[in-house]
């Protein structure tokens, strides 16, 4: 067996496990070895992709395997991953792992809630190693899926309007995404050959202009509303709001990533000459969503809707950044999507601790919780930091390398456009402090918040990974960047073609 497809392998015996037994504690056994397994793969697998960049192996991708799934359409089974692939891996992972321990005290029906997270993460990981259009479709598709019944069954608030919305926006962008990639296999050899749904293989083939006009905007719509691009990003609030925290945070954590990589490794990569010819339609509609996305989370007063609205505004920043189509944007991209996936789990893994304990989420009817909460209260100033962009935390790393990419660009308009982008660095520090000063701050005003208790060592366990992953990353980022920056070559060169 293929190692990348242990990524795959793990999750699905960790839902039909789920199955076997009713005893809670051994379904937090079986989450946590699953879970654990899957961070030190991840971390494996990091070890032996930089070892063998060092030993000097050039392939675009590496620990490549292939199995014919369906002969006449020629569709296979391949996986491989290069330094994205890889980063996105360990970011899942390290959000499963902290995932689990959030959801420590899941009820009711803790076993199936465990065995719809566990078939979340299935879709998620093997998008990721996935080279193969179809390949990559269904586990994307395998991944939405289970969003309808974990916010539908375990979700608070509106919680069967918002996976409605959630599900039918999603689809709606799937319809697309399933035309744009069906309208690249029909186009992926012009030259009479073997019609091929093999990234690798159709990039090495110029799909005519004619299609890609049509099929580049199709496919970038499709997952630019996992990405919350405006104007299609009114799911993602509600979805947000409504979700457990475990879901919360892999779904803004990991599966609006799905959006920006697929994008990147579809939409661009695939049809560089549309991408060059179109980029600055989709580049105002991403500009917008940063913008509005933080004018959007200073006029909220639910926390969640809060750190919802900010991953409008951060994921419309990881779009807007592979648009600017130069290596050191996409580079910013990628480091945004690894830093965003970190803080808003953080962040939504902090607001369902605070939530559990109060009772709300409504930041009129709290104050002074770090007198009550101190070490919640701490990791939520340090999630706060990260999020406004904190030199030292992942997010500064992240936003200077997009907005230095960014004005590489000696026109006008994309100038103009990174400037408006870089307002909403101020405009989140706004509702970030405005947030953190009314809750944590100043007196108690529910007398009953006194006698809360602080974080357990499960809450804490999670936490503090994450904290250690941000402040790791804004750190020491630079072997990441070299691990993307290679990866990239690729992807530059086709549209510099």
């Amino acid at each position: 067996m293929n190692f990348l497809s242990l990524f795959v392998l793990i999750p699905l015996l960790m839902t039909c496990a789920m199955f076997l037994t009713k005893d809670i504690r051994r379904i937090r056994a079986i989450m946590v070895v699953g879970a654990s397994l899957l961070l030190g793969l991840s971390v494996a697998l990091v070890a032996m992709y930089l070892g063998e960049r060092s030993a000097g192996n050039g392939a675009e991708m590496l620990f490549t395997a292939d199995a014919v799934w369906y002969a006449p359409l020629n569709i296979h089974y391949s996986v491989g991953v290069d330094g994205i692939s890889v980063a996105m891996l360990l970011l899942s992972s390290v959000i499963v792992f902290t995932g689990v321990f959030a959801s420590w005290k899941m009820s009711p029906l803790p076993r199936e809630f465990f065995a719809w997270f566990s078939l979340l993460s299935i879709g998620v990981f093997g998008f990721f190693i996935s080279i193969d259009l179809f390949t990559m479709f269904m586990f994307y598709e395998v991944a939405l899926i289970p969003m309808y019944l974990l916010i539908g069954v375990w979700g608070t608030g509106r919680k069967e309007y918002s996976a409605m919305k959630l599900t039918l926006m999603l689809m709606g962008g799937s319809a697309l995404l399933l035309v744009g990639i069906l309208g690249i296999y029909f186009h992926s050899a012009p030259e009479g050959g073997q019609l091929s749904m093999n990234i690798l293989e159709i990039s090495k083939h110029t799909i005519p202009m004619s299609a890609q006009y049509l099929f580049f905007p199709l496919t970038f719509v499709g997952f630019g509303v996992l990405g919350a691009m405006f104007p299609f990003h009114t799911w993602s609030p509600d979805g947000h709001a409504s979700a457990p925290t475990a879901v919360s945070m892999l779904h803004a954590g990991v599966l609006m990533k799905l959006g920006g990589y697929g994008c990147f490794r579809v939409a661009i990569f695939l049809m560089p000459e549309a991408a060059n010819e179109l980029a600055w339609i989709f580049l105002t509609l991403t500009g917008i969503s940063v913008v509005y996305g933080a004018f959007s989370a200073i006029k909220q007063t639910d926390l969640k809707y809060i750190n919802a609205y900010s991953s409008v505004s951060h994921c419309g920043l990881v779009l807007f950044a592979i648009l600017m189509l130069n290596q050191t944007a996409m580079t910013g991209a990628v480091l945004q999507m690894l830093s965003h996936g970190l803080m808003t789990a953080l962040f939504f893994a902090l607001i369902g601790m605070i939530y559990g304990r109060t009772h709300t989420r409504d930041v009129r009817e709290m104050g002074g919780l770090m007198k009550v909460m101190p070490f919640l209260s701490v990791c939520f100033v340090i999630a706060g930091l990260a999020s406004l962009g904190l030199p030292g935390l992942s997010g500064f790393v992240a936003e200077m390398t997009v907005f230095v990419g960014s004005f590489e660009h000696t026109d006008t308009f994309h100038r103009v456009f990174t400037i408006v982008a870089c307002s909403s660095i101020v405009i989140t520090a706004v509702y970030i402090l405005r947030m953190v000063g009314k809750v944590f701050y100043g007196s108690v005003l529910n007398k009953d918040h006194l006698a809360l208790t602080d974080a357990v060592w499960f809450e804490r366990l999670s936490v503090v990974v994450l904290i250690v992953a941000i402040a790791g990353l804004g750190m020491a980022p630079l072997w990441v960047s070299n691990m993307i920056n290679d990866s990239l070559l690729p992807v530059v060169q086709q549209l510099m073609k």
